[in-house]
C-alpha cells in the first residue's frame, strides 16, 4: 500500500547536515454511518449547557488527512525529525461545530485543523521523542483492530473493539493527537530485532477551578511502558499506564496483554485489559477480546471480533461483537463495511470508501 504522495530530498552543502528529507502522505475516507444511539439524541453543540441539536441515526462520516514527515541526518548518523498533520473531518453531520462526545467530558471540535508536532532524534534502535508523542500504550503491538481504520468500519465506530476502552473510559492514555496539540510529553523507544520497549511520560499544568487554595489540584500525569517479543509467527506484548492527578477514585491505572499470530488459514489475536479504581464502578473493570482475520478471496478479507467486559452496574457490562469486510480495488483504494453490536446493546453499521496516497 503506497502511502507516499511525493518525496523530495534536498542536499544541504554544510558540514553539519548530510541530508534533509520531506515526505507527504495521507488518506481519505467517506461513507454512511448508522448509529442507533444517535436516533433523536439531543446534544449541546456549543457547550453552553443548553440542548440545541437533535441528531439523526444515519449520517455521513468522512475524513481527509495530510501527514508531513521531515528529517535530517547529521554526519555522525543521528537522525532528527518531526511530524505534523492537517485534517478535515465530519461525523454526525456536525461539520465545524463543537459537540458533546458520548462517554467523554467536554466537547469535540470538528472541521479543518492542524495538530501539534512530534519531534524525535534516533540513532540505531534508539529513539527519543518529545511534544505530541506516540505514547507507550497507544503504540503497543496488538492493541487495535486489523483494519485500515484500526477499528470497525470507516471511522472506528466508537472503537468498542479495543479492550482498553471500558467502564466509560475511552483512550485514557497518552496518544498522538491528530486534531489537537497533544500532551507535550517525553518518550524513549528501543527496538532490537525481535524485542522492543517503549516508555512515555507526560505531566499537565496544575489546574484551578475556584478560590485558592482548596480548588488547586495537580494536573493529570501519565507514566506508561510497553514491551513486545516476537518468536516465529507470534508476538506477545504487554503495556501499563499509571495515571495520577485526576481526583480520588479516578486514577484508572491500566494494564494490557496481547498475543497475536498466524495459524495459516487465519490470523488470530487475543487481548486482555484491566482498569483499576474506576470512578464509574467504584472498583476494578476488565475486558477481553478475541479477534480473527480471514482471507475470503484474492482481494477480500474479513475481520471478526468478540469482546466481553466486566464492569458491574454499567451499561457496557456484557458481550460485544462485530464483523468488518474489506475489498481491495487496487491503487490504495478499498471498499470498507462493518456491523457492530456493542456490549451496551447499541447497533452500528457503516459502509464507504477508503483511499491512501
Amino acid at each position: 500500500m503506497k502511502k507516499v504522495l511525493f518525496a523530495t530530498t534536498a542536499l544541504i552543502a554544510t558540514a553539519s547536515v548530510a541530508a534533509a528529507d520531506v515526505r507527504i502522505s495521507g488518506y481519505g475516507r467517506f461513507g454512511l454511518d448508522y448509529n442507533e444511539a444517535n436516533d433523536n439524541r439531543r446534544i449541546d453543540t456549543d457547550g453552553d449547557g443548553v440542548v440545541d441539536t437533535v441528531l439523526d441515526s444515519t449520517s455521513i462520516t468522512s475524513r481527509l488527512r495530510l501527514q508531513f514527515d521531515m528529517s535530517a541526518e547529521t554526519d555522525g548518523g543521528v537522525t532528527f525529525g518531526a511530524r505534523f498533520r492537517a485534517q478535515a473531518e465530519s461525523r454526525d453531520n456536525q461539520v465545524g461545530k463543537a459537540f458533546a462526545t458520548p462517554g467523554a467530558a467536554g466537547v469535540r471540535t470538528e472541521g479543518a485543523t492542524f495538530n501539534g508536532a512530534r519531534f524525535f532524534a534516533s540513532f540505531g534502535g534508539l529513539t527519543v521523542g518529545v511534544g505530541n508523542i506516540l505514547g507507550a500504550v497507544e503504540a503497543m503491538q496488538g492493541l487495535y483492530l486489523e483494519t485500515r481504520a484500526a477499528g470497525a468500519g470507516i471511522d472506528g465506530m466508537g472503537f468498542t473493539s479495543l479492550v482498553a476502552n471500558m467502564a466509560g473510559n475511552s483512550f485514557d492514555w497518552d496518544a498522538y493527537s491528530s486534531a489537537g496539540t497533544g500532551v507535550n510529553g517525553l518518550e524513549v523507544i528501543y527496538n532490537a530485532g525481535a524485542f522492543g520497549v517503549h516508555v512515555s511520560y507526560s505531566k499537565q499544568n496544575d489546574t484551578t477551578t475556584g478560590p485558592a487554595p482548596a480548588a488547586i489540584s495537580d494536573g493529570e500525569e501519565n507514566t506508561a511502558i510497553s514491551a513486545y517479543y516476537t518468536f516465529g509467527d507470534w508476538t506477545i506484548a504487554a503495556g501499563f499506564n499509571d495515571e495520577e492527578g485526576v481526583g480520588v477514585g479516578n486514577d484508572n491505572d491500566l494494564a494490557i496483554v496481547t498475543v497475536q499470530g498466524d495459524l495459516g488459514f487465519a490470523g488470530v489475536r487475543f487481548a486482555y485489559a484491566q482498569m483499576d479504581n474506576t470512578g464509574a464502578t467504584g472498583g476494578d473493570s476488565e475486558k477481553l477480546g478475541l479477534y480473527g482475520t480471514f482471507d475470503i478471496g484474492a482481494a477480500t478479507s474479513l475481520v471478526a471480533f468478540v469482546t466481553d467486559e466486566d464492569s458491574p452496574g454499567l451499561a457496557s457490562d456484557g458481550t460485544g461483537y462485530g464483523l468488518h469486510l474489506s475489498h481491495d480495488l487496487g491503487g490504495g483504494v478499498s471498499i470498507e463495511a462493518a456491523w457492530v453490536e456493542s456490549s451496551n446493546d447499541n447497533t452500528q453499521v457503516q459502509a464507504g470508501m477508503y483511499f491512501s496516497f
